[in-house]
C-alpha cells in the first residue's frame, strides 16, 4: 500500500472524530462505514506484514469508534 491510501484512512477516522464531537452520529456512521469497506478492501489486497499491522491498528480504532457510536443497551 502507498502512503496515499494510509492518509487517506487516517483522514477518514479524523472526520468521525469530528462528527463524534459534534453529536452528529449518523454521520459518524455514515463515514465509519465507508472507512471500513476501504480497511476490507486494503486487507484483501496486501499481503506486506508491515501494512497488515497498520491496518489492524486502524482496525481496532474503528472498533472503538463504533462503540462509542453505538453504544450497548443505549435506549432501555
Amino acid at each position: 500500500m502507498d502512503k496515499s491510501q494510509f492518509e487517506e484512512l487516517r483522514s477518514g477516522v479524523q472526520e468521525i472524530i469530528d462528527f463524534i464531537a459534534a453529536k452528529d452520529n449518523k454521520s459518524a456512521n455514515n463515514k465509519l462505514l465507508e472507512i471500513s469497506e476501504k480497511l476490507d478492501d486494503f486487507l484483501d489486497h496486501t499481503d506486506e506484514d508491515e501494512d497488515l499491522i497498520e491496518i489492524s491498528k486502524y482496525q481496532v480504532l474503528i472498533n472503538q469508534l463504533f462503540q462509542k457510536i453505538n453504544p450497548e443497551g443505549e435506549g432501555e
